[in-house]
């Protein structure tokens, strides 16, 4: 790997957000850890946390990890992100023994486009006002997503976008679903001359919800608000020559960001948190 290069980049934090009401503040990023652009390892704990009684949690720790990898075939940089929150409590209404956001990613030595799996991610014992209810993953969890070959992004392959305008058919079959929903998760990758990216979710269903409307992997919850589940956003950067191949041109970053639960509050409370955040956007050079 003499000719090239990685620079890592891996973060996670386990909550960060904007109040209103019934407290206006803003929820600074608690338990936030930046893997340094050399790799390594960091990881980080916090013991348990609570603001007002709007919310807590028990325990949480996040890590981060990169690493050259030259055995072969698998020549290439590793690197993972892990964020965690146990004894999870919003407003009452929310509650979960364990929520794990997990990304890991193999940036291949020829090539820009990385191989991505989301394999520890997971919800355990997730409740609505103290019911249970049940959140189904991707069948294929661990939600390996299919390597492009040629350096195809993620935003314009086949076999990915086909997933993703199946969970857009479950949220657009669901009755009333609201307008921004259909806007905000069009099966569509959005384009510029900067970047391009896609937006979708890991859960493909959710069951024995006790009231309120599911909209695929949105739950609403009336006097509380939107709760949006396992939330991934693939974002490719960097447009010009392929190292490779100087006459083709190639996204050279990739961005993965999963939201484990994102907050659309309104009513009882207002304002909006993420909880459970790993990111990844490594790149290789040149």
């Amino acid at each position: 790997m003499a000719d090239r290069t990685h620079k890592y980049h891996a973060e996670a934090t386990v909550l960060h957000g904007d109040l209103i009401h019934p407290l206006m503040q803003e929820i600074k990023p608690q338990t936030n850890v930046k893997l340094a652009e050399h790799g390594g390892y960091l990881s980080e704990h916090a013991e348990p946390y609570r603001l007002e009684g709007v919310v807590s949690f028990d325990r949480a720790y996040t890590q981060t990890a990169g690493n050259d990898n030259d055995r072969k075939p698998e020549r290439g940089w590793n690197t993972l992100v892990t964020s965690v929150v146990e004894g999870l409590n919003i407003l009452e209404v929310v509650t979960a023994d364990r929520v794990i956001g997990q990304i890991a990613t193999h940036h291949p030595q020829d090539g820009y486009i990385p191989r991505i799996h989301f394999l520890g991610t997971r919800f355990e014992n997730l409740r609505i006002a103290g019911h249970p209810v049940k959140i189904y993953l991707h069948p294929g969890h661990p939600y390996h997503l299919d390597h492009p070959e040629s350096d195809t992004p993620y935003t314009q392959h086949p076999g990915f976008l086909e997933r993703v305008k199946s969970h857009f058919d479950r949220i657009s079959g669901s009755e009333g679903v609201p307008e921004k929903l259909l806007e905000r998760y069009n099966q569509l990758p959005a384009t510029s001359e900067k970047e391009e990216s896609i937006e979708c979710s890991l859960v493909t269903q959710v069951e024995d919800l006790p009231f309120g409307r599911c909209y695929g992997h949105v739950i609403d919850i009336p006097d509380f608000g939107k709760i949006h589940l396992a939330v991934v956003k693939i974002t490719h950067s960097d447009y010009g020559p392929s190292h490779y191949d100087k006459n083709k041109n190639v996204w050279k970053k990739t961005f993965v960001d999963l939201k484990m639960i994102y907050l659309d509050l309104g009513c009882t409370a207002t304002g909006t948190a993420t909880v459970v955040n790993p990111i990844i956007n490594g790149q290789s050079y040149p």
